[in-house]
């Protein structure tokens, strides 16, 4: 790859401006200065620094966000807050991809990629990923295992549609562990509305294998593709 090509899609600069720097003498490539911006370097083997400071690569990136509520599963948006400016330096450098969204009102596991294959992969409802919510409703409900048996709710189209939990287990009075393996349209939230309640609190804490553990709200960890696909 060039290296003008390579610091432009590192988001350094246009593609003349990063030419401009590496004029000046702000780029070394495996700590020489390469003055040429058409020299070609293997950004996975090659040490590459800009202004002093090195360059750190990644062929595939794969981050974990435990998004907060009032965070838009976007990249853009004029009116809200986007989960993507949560991701700093280096990571902030790369086009990532949300996989599995979290609405507005919403926490919890939400996995960004690079990889656009995985990110249809991992939303695909053909892959029957495991999700795992902690609800939180505003009243206290007995037939919560009627979702097991399933129960018709409304799709992003709203076309009638069979929602089902694989597991739930009652944490107490309003609070619950819910694990599906599909992703309509506010899911939990309408399947917990068609037994009279409504969700005051979602999160989500499991995605496939990938766990929420310790991490705070707004920290973000890497993960490996096989951590959240791998299912036992």
């Amino acid at each position: 790859m060039r290296i003008d090509k390579y610091l432009s899609n590192l988001k350094y600069g246009s593609r003349s401006e990063v030419r401009t720097f590496i004029k000046n003498g702000l780029v070394k490539v495996n700590n020489k200065v390469i003055n040429d911006s058409h020299f070609k370097i293997d950004p996975n083997k090659d040490l590459i620094h800009f202004d002093n400071e090195e360059i750190i690569y990644f062929d595939e990136l794969n981050i974990m966000l435990n998004k907060p509520c009032g965070y838009l599963s976007a990249n853009k948006d004029d009116l809200h807050k986007v989960a993507i400016d949560l991701i700093k330096e280096p990571y902030n450098r790369y086009d990532l991809k949300i996989a599995g969204r979290l609405d507005l009102n919403s926490s919890g596991i939400l996995l960004l990629t690079t990889n656009g294959k995985l990110a249809h992969i991992l939303t695909s409802p053909n892959s029957k990923i495991d999700k795992e919510y902690e609800v939180v409703i505003d009243k206290s409900i007995n037939n919560y295992n009627d979702l097991l048996k399933g129960v018709i709710i409304k799709d992003g189209k709203n076309n009638d549609y069979l929602a089902k939990a694989l597991k739930i287990n009652k944490i107490n009075d309003k609070t619950f562990h819910i694990v599906i393996n599909e992703g309509k349209f506010h899911q939990v939230r309408r399947m917990f509305l068609y037994l009279g309640a409504n969700v005051l609190k979602l999160k989500r804490v499991r995605y496939g294998n990938l766990t929420l553990g310790d991490l705070k709200e707004g920290e973000y960890k890497l993960f490996k593709r096989e951590d959240v696909l791998w299912q036992s």
